[in-house]
């Protein structure tokens, strides 16, 4: 476990396969490679979340997340929606690509990707080059963690880096939407 204030250090926790814990728009989150299956399973493992109910990534930008979206599939009426929400606080479900794995959409045919406007992520996911796995700090059920000592009381040593940066400042997580229709899953 260390504390960091560097980027370097949390890209070396990240390429490395462990879990990040960072600030978010509302809440911090757990984050990890979306690419090292190994890495996703130690931060389902850490949650005790069932890999079935699949995970959200964030991004930098839009071109991040088009390697597990299936972009073909978003109709065009639907697009102004998505793009004028981000960068932002919108979750958008959308349609997996072919070959995204099954460790992030779960038991899903579609995935739930977002772009941030945290600058803190924004630079995880520049030097990363790609998204991160983004979930909430806590247990499954239990309330989310809101300071740093207290994700440390929680995770102590599992969390491989601790980014002790501000909150964006909302005060609701973000809400999920379905990209086909519109409907609210979280608001």
């Amino acid at each position: 476990m260390s504390d960091l204030s560097t980027l370097p250090t949390a890209i070396s926790c990240l390429e490395q396969g462990d879990v990040i814990l960072y600030p978010t728009e509302a809440v911090y989150g757990l984050g990890c490679d979306p690419d090292n299956q190994q890495a996703v399973e130690k931060l389902l493992a850490i949650k005790q979340r069932p890999v079935e109910k699949g995970l959200i990534l964030i991004a930098d930008n839009y071109g991040q997340l088009l390697k597990y979206v299936d972009d073909a599939k978003l109709p065009m009426d639907k697009r102004a929606d998505i793009f004028s929400s981000w960068p932002g606080a919108i979750t958008w479900v959308m349609p997996a690509a072919k070959n995204t794995p099954k460790w992030l959409t779960g038991q899903f045919d579609t995935i739930a990707v977002r772009v941030t406007n945290h600058p803190s992520v924004k630079r995880l996911c520049q030097q990363l080059g790609k998204p991160l796995v983004s979930t909430s700090a806590n247990l499954t059920g239990q309330p989310t963690v809101t300071s740093i000592d207290q994700a440390k009381q929680q995770f102590e040593d599992k969390v491989g880096c601790y980014i002790d940066e501000p909150l964006g400042g909302n005060t609701q997580p973000s809400t999920i939407k379905d990209a086909m229709t519109g409907k609210v899953f979280r608001g």
